[in-house]
This record gives structure tokens, sequence and C-alpha cells, in this order.
């Protein structure tokens, strides 16, 4: 005889680890099984886009750090991009590669952490977390060397970045990219066709293609479902047209797509730092940028494809030396747009594990 059973509404958070920041799910239940969905947040609103309209230029440069804070050289790059294209300033080239390589670390580190929470969530404890963190802070020592910071680096510049890599970068770095493959093919073997990680994620939060295009949503969740759109293909900014890398897309959308893609695009970063390494050559690492930067009067979107998605800046100048708006596309922030769609019809332990395969930071979405 079936069990009698009603529905009953749930918060999970601000406060639970597996909200993966200060945030709250209020979820209607049926049993275990999800009926409804709330996305709540606000509890950690810090108000970064009206600070970044009361510091100069260059002062804003440390609010984008904190926004996602685990791609806080990606914040940088797309931020001094969008300044560049609103000031009319070219960079120098070799400051363009120093970008280009430090973002695709920044990607490493990023798709390292979603990974090993990811794992984390689905009840694999500490292991795989450790051996991902293991690999963070080899690029953290990388950080270290360029700018003196490990996490908020506030490394980039407009018209370059703040110093050029000193000499004992580079073949610290060609031990990374020599070893990381390698542990990428640890991780595999580990994950990749473990019974309980497929069984979990395998047909677990579908996401077509066409919700996601609906919905905005952008970077491996998108490229999970089989669309393969990429901004530094489409769209190439710095010097992505100069390198080759494949696009890894999934096939269904699933949870097990989102971990795969991750994984793959880790490779491709690998590949991407290697080639810009070959092609780097000795020169100026800043253009000649007044301290205090006016733009002339208009607007600018400077977008840039982030470990997330499309992390895009809207400035608008007024001649000041402050940005007379500043307003931040994050892909944190858009992608939850789907958590809903995702998530009803499934139960909580799947739930949790669907929350985690999006792969948000609340640095970003309550900016």
């Amino acid at each position: 005889m079936p069990i009698r059973t009603e529905p009953v509404t749930v918060n999970l958070g601000p406060q639970h680890p597996s909200t993966h920041g200060v945030f709250r799910l209020r979820v209607t239940f049926d049993g275990e099984v999800v009926l409804d969905v709330e996305p709540v947040f606000g509890y950690l609103h810090r108000g970064s886009e009206k600070l970044g309209e009361e510091r100069t230029y260059t002062q804003v440069i440390t609010l984008t750090d904190r926004l996602d804070y685990v791609s806080a050289m990606t914040n940088n790059q797309a931020y001094v991009i969008a300044c560049e294209k609103l000031a009319g300033i070219v960079a120098p080239e070799r400051a363009m590669y120093l970008r280009v390589i430090a973002a695709e670390l920044q990607r490493l580190v990023s798709h390292l952490v979603a990974t090993g929470f990811f794992l984390n969530d689905l009840g694999a404890f500490a292991t795989p977390l450790m051996y991902c963190f293991r690999e963070r802070e080899s690029v953290m020592d990388l950080f270290e060397m360029l700018c003196g910071a490990r996490i908020t680096v506030s490394y980039m510049r407009v018209g370059g970045v703040f110093q050029d890599a000193p000499e004992e970068f580079w073949p610290a770095l060609n031990t990374f990219t020599t070893d990381m493959p390698h542990y990428l093919d640890e991780y595999e073997q580990l994950l990749t066709s473990n019974e309980i990680l497929l069984t979990r994620t395998k047909g677990v939060g579908i996401l077509t293609t066409e919700k996601a295009l609906n919905c905005s949503v952008t970077g491996p969740v998108l490229r999970s479902t089989g669309f393969p759109w990429d901004l530094r293909k489409v769209d190439p900014y710095e010097i992505y047209d100069r390198v080759q890398f494949d696009v890894p897309v999934g096939e269904q959308g699933d949870n097990y797509d989102r971990y795969k893609v991750r994984i793959m695009e880790m490779r491709q970063s690998i590949r991407i730092i290697d080639q810009c390494v070959q092609q780097i050559h000795p020169g100026p690492v800043k253009a000649d940028v007044p301290a205090l930067l006016r733009p002339p009067p208009g607007d600018a979107y400077g977008r840039i494809e982030g470990p997330k998605g499309e992390l895009g800046f809207y400035l608008v100048s007024d001649g000041g030396i402050a940005p007379y708006r500043f307003k931040i596309r994050s892909p944190s922030f858009i992608n939850l747009t789907v958590l809903r769609d995702l998530l009803i019809g499934w139960k909580l332990a799947d739930m949790i594990v669907t929350f985690g395969s999006i792969d948000i930071n609340m640095g970003e979405v309550d900016r």
C-alpha cells in the first residue's frame, strides 16, 4: 500500500556546506522528491558595482579579484579589456601572452576546485578534493612568482600587467605543464569510469541546448549540451587567434557531461599555455598609461571566456577618473537561471550533486 505523504517546504542554507557559498534554496519536497525550488540570494551582497563607481579605474581591479575569488586572474582580464576598449589602449604583445598564460592557469584552478568539490558533493570525501588542491597549490606558487599574491592577485593592469614574469617562473611553469597531464590521467583513472560516479551522474540533471540558450547559459554548462560556444574561438581576444585548441563538448548536458567537459578543458588549457611559452618574445609588458586614467566619454563592453562562462564588464565614462557606470555580467548569476528546471523531479541527494555541477561562486552572484 502506498504511503500517504504531503509536501513539505524546507530551507537549505544559507549556511549549508553544499550550497557553495552563502546561498539558500527554498525547496518543496514530497518525501525526498523535489516538487519545486526557489533560489534565494542576497546574503553576501557587497555592492561591488557601486563601489566600482567610486574608485579610479586602476583601484577597481582589486574589486574584480573578490568577485569569483577562485578565478581572480580572469576577472582582472575581463575588466582591463573593457577599460582598454573604453580608452583606446592596446597592450604590448608580451603582456597579452602573459595575460593568456595567467588566464589559462586560472582556468585550471577553477576547474580543479569545481571537480574536487563536485566529487565531495557526491560523497567522495576528501581524496579527490585533496588531489585537486595539490595541483591547485602548484598554480598558486606560480601566481606568487608573478605578482606576490596567491588568490586575490591584482596582476593585470590597464595596458598590460603589473610586472614581467621572473626568471624562475618559466622552469616552474614547464614543470607544471609537464606533470599536469599525468595528474589528469590519474583523475580520470580514478573517476571517469567509476561505477558510483556514472550511476549518480549519467542521465541526471539533463539540460537541453535549447533551454541553455534561452536562459543565456554559457561556459562548460552550455558546452556540456553539445553546443561548441567558446568566446576564445567565436570572438577571439588577446592572442587566442594565434594558438590552436579544441572546444570540448558533451552529449546530453547531464551532470556527467559537465564534469567531463571540465576535465577535457583542463587538457586544452595546458595545450594553450605550451604554445604561448613557445611564441612569447621579450618586450615591454605595459603601455604608457597615465596614473589617473581618464577615458573619453562613452561606453564599452569587454568580455572573455571565463572558467564558468562569459564574464563581461560594461563601463560608462563621463571623462572622469572613475567609471560613471560599472556593470558586471557574471556567469555564476546567469547560469543559476536553469537551476529550478534541473532539480524538479529529482531527489534530495541528486539536487546537491546537480547544484554542484553548475559550479557557481556566490562572490559574483551577490556582487
